[in-house]
């Protein structure tokens, strides 16, 4: 389970085992430890996020936060799953 960075008590990270074949980019997020029930978010071409589920259910001003700051460091994040998997696909 590769971390990417920390938000305050939130962990931002990607599963090792992303599909076959390999999902777009996107990261999870959950506070303290990694969770099955993770916030997922899809990462645009251009950096941008788009929230795909809340399932681990973030107060909305603390998940807009998060998401600002992954958007940037979206660059960090492309570089961490490229180097993981070698190579990236987009959502959009």
């Amino acid at each position: 389970m590769p971390q990417i960075f920390r938000i305050g008590n939130y962990l931002v990270y990607f599963w090792a085992n992303e599909g076959d074949p390999l999902e777009p980019v996107h990261v999870h997020v959950a506070e303290g430890v990694p969770s099955v029930n993770a916030t997922k978010i899809w990462i645009t071409k251009n950096g941008k996020c788009l929230l795909c589920n809340n399932n681990s259910r973030i107060p909305g001003k603390m998940l807009r936060d998060i998401m600002d700051v992954i958007e940037a460091r979206y660059m960090d994040v492309f570089n961490k799953w490229h180097s993981f998997y070698g190579e990236i696909k987009y959502y959009c």
